[in-house]
């Protein structure tokens, strides 16, 4: 009997146990809608809401003209700055949205430093660098399906205990610095933005982890930047990057920090969750600052 009572006992004992650990939870599942919408996230900025994310990047600038070799024209030092807030959809169900802003630098490719002017080696022509400042720099809502139903879908290759998601986005648009009969005389803008991300598969399937500390690789291949003063020539520019998620603007390179600091003091933060205003890019950029010396010349 006493044996018996000892025995229930210890199964008591151990069924209380099994009842007071935690529940492991099944990792993400990226052929289910929801689950890849959260790795989504995860490699964006964080499932928790208004929670800022520093992406940072490097790399170098070259240019690729019909005839001659390709010429290294700059190093590139970039950040963005982003938060994500959960949104619902009647309809396509829970998403969510980012908010960013972004800045790069052209760097001499000798002494590492922001320029300030730069001498056109084709035209000889020194003019003033316009560095990139896009503010604000938003994606779209994003669901786990579509207004058809269709469930969200990851494009990502799972191998060797790491997660590849690459991406391809051909930018043609019409240019807001070549007038209003684009369609019938050309100038579009016409450029490719590459993103290839990867992350340790544990990280992005944890559900339990609200980032995945992913790294980037960045490519563009674009037209000439308008600052550069080109007046038509034949060619364009390669931009190519790598970079990571990093701890905040304190674990930015210094040429960055300082820039902040000194000229950029909003982008030491994300904008506002709700921001509303439409996208900046390069060229919109450049003809704010185009317009501003206009009418201050006046």
């Amino acid at each position: 009997m006493k044996k018996m009572i000892s025995h229930l006992a210890m199964l008591a004992g151990l069924a209380a146990m099994a009842a007071a650990s935690p529940v492991l939870a099944k990792p993400l599942d990226l052929s289910k809608g929801a689950d890849a919408l959260t790795a989504m996230r995860k490699v964006q900025c964080s499932t928790k809401d208004s929670k800022p994310v520093v992406y940072h990047w490097s790399g170098r600038a070259y240019s690729r003209v019909p005839g001659e070799p390709d010429k290294h024209l700059f190093n590139v030092e970039g950040m963005n700055v982003r938060q994500c807030v959960t949104i619902n959809d009647p309809v396509k169900g829970p998403g969510f949205r980012m908010v960013s802003r972004e800045l790069m630098f052209y760097l001499d490719p000798k002494t590492g430093e922001a320029l300030t002017t730069w001498k056109n080696p084709w035209t000889g022509k020194t003019v003033d660098v316009i560095h990139v400042a896009n503010d604000p720099v938003n994606m779209p809502p994003m669901f786990a399906t579509d207004a058809a139903g269709k469930p969200f879908s990851l494009n990502a290759r799972v191998q060797n205990g790491r997660v590849f998601m690459a991406s391809e986005i051909p930018l043609f648009y019409k240019n807001p610095l070549a007038g209003d009969y684009q369609t019938f005389v050309g100038n579009h803008y016409h450029a490719m933005e590459i993103f290839d991300f990867a992350a340790d598969e544990a990280d992005l399937l944890d559900p339990k982890k609200s980032e995945a500390s992913p790294i980037v690789a960045w490519v563009r291949v674009a037209e000439w930047l308008p600052w550069m003063e080109m007046s038509g020539r034949s060619g364009l520019m390669v931009v190519n990057a790598t970079g990571q998620t990093v701890a905040g603007i304190d674990a930015l390179p210094p040429v960055i920090r300082e820039q902040i600091k000194a000229n950029y003091p909003e982008y030491a933060a994300p904008p506002p969750v709700d921001d509303k205003r439409p996208n900046e890019t390069s060229w919109t950029y450049f003809k704010k600052v185009l317009d501003r010396k206009a009418a201050a010349a006046k």
